[in-house]
């Protein structure tokens, strides 16, 4: 049902991700809105990138599980990092949380609503 598409004229897609999806019998498709790392509502924000990072994941997961889906269902994922110094332990993480998963990525570094979030994490998942 989602297959990765890696043309040979591009460079090799390295890093848990694809340079394409396709999705074929899909019957459900969830739009995961952007997560931060948000606990529960009195839990203090974690103050590092790692611990923002897994938490914004285990909020995409949550998301997920609702509709009954999980990593595997990933289409595509799209990481807004607040700062460059962030892409390898985003990376990192990622490739623990995806496993052998490789949906369409992008990772944008750029401002983020809170100065507080380091991140910010928006996904499309199918099902069949």
């Amino acid at each position: 049902m989602i297959q990765a598409l890696n043309p040979a004229v591009l460079p090799e897609a390295t890093g848990n991700y694809t340079h394409g999806t396709v999705v074929t019998g899909a019957r459900k498709t969830v739009f995961v809105s952007g997560q931060v790392p948000w606990g529960s509502s009195d839990a203090p924000l974690p103050p590092d990138f790692e611990s923002q990072c897994r938490l914004t994941w285990r909020n995409v997961l949550a998301v997920l599980e609702e509709a009954g889906m999980g990593v595997r269902n990933l289409a595509k994922v799209t990481i807004y990092l607040s700062d460059r110094q962030y892409r390898e332990d985003n990376s990192r993480i990622r490739a623990e949380i995806l496993g052998d998963h490789t949906p369409a990525l992008t990772v944008i570094i750029t401002d983020i609503y809170s100065e507080d979030w380091l991140l910010e994490i928006e996904a499309i998942a199918v099902s069949g």
